[in-house]
């Protein structure tokens, strides 16, 4: 089978596999806490994005990567990735806090799908053997990563919903 096919299945599949997972796991979760919490524990996620930098370490990807896709996508996930740890750094300053997670998810979204882009335009699934032992990074992380992308920028923009306490019936007891 090509690597370009290979490389395709395991990244499709690799959105299923997160996705089910997400939808099983994490996002029950998630939706327990206040939003302030659950946006906390995706900027811890995405603050580990300065791992994007391996693209560009001689001797861990070949040398037949091509340029133009791995500087762009290490150093768009560098500055995700320090976003969210600045994010995490101001939880002690809401508005401060509130406005670099819009700026971490921001960046890091539009990050990936220029990614998708730039590895599309250069024929990356074709050259995925390349990707050497960054290969997991497309497969596995990135799926998590828009993902949480994704919902974290659906929580910010969907207005918040009032919590009410529901009165029991002993309360109205005489």
């Amino acid at each position: 089978m090509p690597s370009e096919v290979l490389f395709l299945a395991h990244l499709g599949l690799g959105y299923v596999a997160c996705l089910l997972w997400f939808r099983t796991y994490a996002l029950p979760k998630l939706q327990s806490m206040e939003r302030f919490q659950a946006q906390r524990i995706i900027a811890t996620i995405h603050s580990f994005r300065f791992f994007g930098l391996v693209f560009i370490l001689p001797g861990v990807v070949g040398i037949n990567l091509p340029a133009g896709f791995a500087t762009f996508a290490a150093y768009g996930d560098l500055a995700t990735g320090l976003l969210a740890i600045a994010a995490l750094l101001a939880v002690r300053i809401r508005p401060l806090f509130w406005s670099l997670v819009v700026a971490f998810n921001l960046v890091g979204a539009t990050d990936i799908v220029l990614d998708y882009y730039h590895a599309t335009r250069v024929g990356l699934p074709a050259l995925a053997g390349q990707l050497g032992a960054t290969y997991v990074i497309p497969i596995i992380y990135v799926p998590v990563l828009m993902i949480t992308h994704v919902t974290a920028l659906y929580w910010l923009l969907r207005p918040q919903q009032k919590v009410v306490h529901a009165l029991t019936g002993s309360a109205f007891a005489e």
